[in-house]
């Protein structure tokens, strides 16, 4: 069976919110084995939506609308719904009662236009409304003598996947039959582009197209690298799992250490995890990037267990006095290692990552802008690398970010 995905609302055209509906639905889908092969969204006018849902049911078996039931003029699902299923939209009282019965115990006025909120398409099972005023609506409907159904649920996030747990996907399976569920893990790499990973795995591709399942897919994502993404279909999670874990260590055999992780693993997780198993303490030393590694370390929820602290170093007399660099030029992989260690000092720390670089616009101590050093020091082991990041400031202090810690991940690895 297939069900595709309509989010409804201008504002989501107009990048005023960001669509993360979809992308959930998308995911509970996947997770009972139901093909969901195209998702869109749509403006709040009545003629487009209508469109777009006829079209949409031309080639899926079930759609689920998403926004557009609320109380105000330009919430049109429901009228485009009743459109294709070529009926009227009757006022259902008891729908009406719960909406009252909210505002009551709220101690709120309701204003009438609420009460749009309880017009139905005749021949609609109604999903009753737990978390807010719109009740969702199951709908089916006949389309070129074929049985289809439509789904229309809140937009409203935390209202939407209640609906979605606790009445769509098990209706959805009910008239699926599916007993097949499909399995996604995504590799994180780091270190290689994506047409030069496409090229290295092209002896997996060929023979992952031969067979059909699973499915690898490339998903380039700027500074937090490349995404490998294995999909497996099968009738339990177990077997899908296991058609994962096969060409999961194929694709390792290939492009070795340049996967950090798998799915919502990050650079900075995988680096304090590595540090809390060595018993070991991190402390930083940030010029070129101001505090940004140490604002992405923090970001991690456990990071106390191992994080001293950072000594952001931006002016060259802070590396001077404080982290004791020799005074000179502060753009050099002799600087960046006297960072390190100064670091280690200054914070008491196992462990200290030391950058330093030039961001632009100009050079700098005779380093053209794009120069990344990065010291390391690891008990009384010091030294340093120098990069070549691309792109305008921002993207190369972001860059710098996860190349100066998977190269202290690499070394914690080696260690």
């Amino acid at each position: 069976m297939r069900c595709d995905v309509v989010a409804v609302g201008t504002e989501l055209l107009l990048g005023q919110i960001t669509d993360t509906n979809s992308q959930w639905i998308g995911e509970q889908l996947a997770a009972v084995g139901i093909d969901s092969l195209f998702q869109a969204k749509v403006g709040d006018n009545l003629g487009r939506i209508t469109t777009l849902l006829r079209r949409t049911l031309a080639d899926a078996d079930a759609v689920i609308m998403c926004g557009g039931l609320g109380p105000t003029h330009d919430d049109l699902t429901r009228e485009a719904i009743a459109a294709v299923m070529g009926v009227e939209l009757r006022h259902d009282e008891a729908v009406a009662d719960v909406i009252r019965e909210l505002f009551a115990s709220r101690g709120r006025r309701m204003a009438e236009n609420n009460l749009r909120q309880a017009l139905v398409p005749e021949g609609a099972t109604i999903i009753p409304q737990t978390r807010g005023t719109a009740p969702g609506l199951i709908c089916p409907v006949t389309i070129d003598g074929k049985q289809k159904v439509m789904y229309a649920v809140p937009g409203v996030p935390h209202e939407m996947k209640d609906m979605m747990q606790r009445a769509v996907l098990p209706d959805l399976l009910a008239r699926s039959g599916e007993v097949s569920v499909i399995v996604s893990r995504t590799l994180r790499t780091w270190g290689e582009s994506e047409s030069g990973l496409n090229e290295r795995l092209d002896p997996v591709i060929d023979r992952l197209e031969t067979e059909g399942n699973p499915t690898l897919a490339f998903l380039a994502s700027g500074w937090e690298g490349i995404k490998v993404r294995l999909t497996a279909k099968a009738a339990t999670p177990a077997e899908a799992t296991a058609l994962i874990d096969r060409w999961d260590a194929e694709v390792r055999a290939i492009v070795g250490d340049i996967v950090f992780g798998t799915d919502d693993d990050t650079m900075e997780s995988v680096v304090l995890q590595l540090l809390r198993e060595r018993g070991m303490s991190l402390g930083l030393a940030e010029s070129v990037t101001g505090g940004l590694v140490a604002g992405r370390i923090t970001n991690v929820p456990g990071a106390s267990e191992v994080f001293r602290g950072s000594v952001v170093s931006y002016a060259s007399e802070v590396k001077f006095d404080l982290l004791g660099v020799p005074e000179g030029p502060v753009v050099s992989e002799a600087a960046a290692a006297a960072m390190a260690v100064g670091a280690q000092r200054v914070l008491g720390a196992d462990v200290a990552l030391a950058l330093t670089g030039v961001a632009g616009p100009s050079e700098q101590d005779g380093m053209p802008v794009g120069t990344l050093c990065v010291g390391l020091a690891i008990g009384e082991s010091v030294q340093a690398r120098t990069f070549r990041m691309p792109g305008q400031r921002d993207q190369m202090r972001q860059m710098s970010v996860i190349t100066a810690l998977d190269l202290l991940r690499r070394m914690l690895l080696d260690s």
